[in-house]
């Protein structure tokens, strides 16, 4: 089944939503064709943070950084269900373009995927500053892209326009606000990252209607990201 992601990889919620994506897939038995687009929360950001995530939002939102930093614990406790250790303390935000560049040479290769699941594990996990070129670089050894052609691609603007008509067509057609968001099938759409039994819930309308999910967990497009209360039934 073909599906369609919009997401950024300083979302910690797309990273919970592509796990519990393809747990819910391997569950229902279905095969995946992802194709991945770009989305970024902060067009605006520099290279590299100079102070911490939690105090960044905190600014931001004129939060706390108690504030903050609670509901950076409650995403991180939402991530190790999934399996995935999100060291939020040490989350190094920044500005995503070439990364997404990356992302589609990588797609263009067959290594979409595997390019996502580096650069989420390189921003949560591992605390690398994600907007750096050495970040970058090193991601895409790591899923064996070709180091010249990475170089190609980071020297040039190569895949900008791959990016910002992802982006285009997120906002002005499918009026997307924030990522996670899914689309099955090109038919049915999904916004968040739901709770596993909706994505198997959705897998099996994408054979059978056009109805829409209700939107859930997500990082809008000023970067922030909130867990809502409650769940979809």
């Amino acid at each position: 089944m073909r599906v369609d992601i919009w997401s950024d990889v300083v979302c910690p919620f797309c990273y919970i939503g592509k796990k519990r994506l393809e747990a819910a897939a391997e569950q229902a038995g279905v095969e995946l064709e992802v194709h991945w687009h770009s989305f970024e929360l902060d067009p605006d950001a520099p290279a590299r943070q100079e102070i911490s995530n939690s105090e960044r939002l905190a600014q931001k939102y004129g939060r706390t950084l108690a504030e903050v930093e609670d509901m950076q614990r409650n995403i991180a406790a939402m991530a190790a269900a999934e399996g995935i250790e999100f060291n939020w303390e040490n989350a190094n935000s920044g500005n995503t373009f070439n990364a997404h560049r990356i992302i589609h040479l990588a797609q263009s290769k067959g290594l979409g995927s595997d390019a996502k699941e580096a650069f989420f594990y390189s921003y949560m996990t591992q605390g690398l500053p994600i907007g750096e070129r050495e970040t970058i670089e090193d991601v895409a050894a790591r899923i064996g892209l070709n180091p010249v052609e990475v170089d190609d691609v980071l020297n040039s603007d190569e895949y900008a326009d791959f990016v910002k008509f992802d982006q285009e067509v997120a906002r002005d057609q499918l009026k997307v606000t924030g990522v996670p968001f899914f689309v099955f099938d090109q038919r049915v759409a999904l916004a968040g990252a739901q709770p596993r039994e909706v994505f198997l819930q959705v897998l099996e309308k994408a054979l059978e209607t056009t109805d829409d999910a209700p939107e859930a967990n997500q990082c809008d497009v000023d970067g922030q990201c909130n867990p809502v209360s409650e769940q979809p039934k």
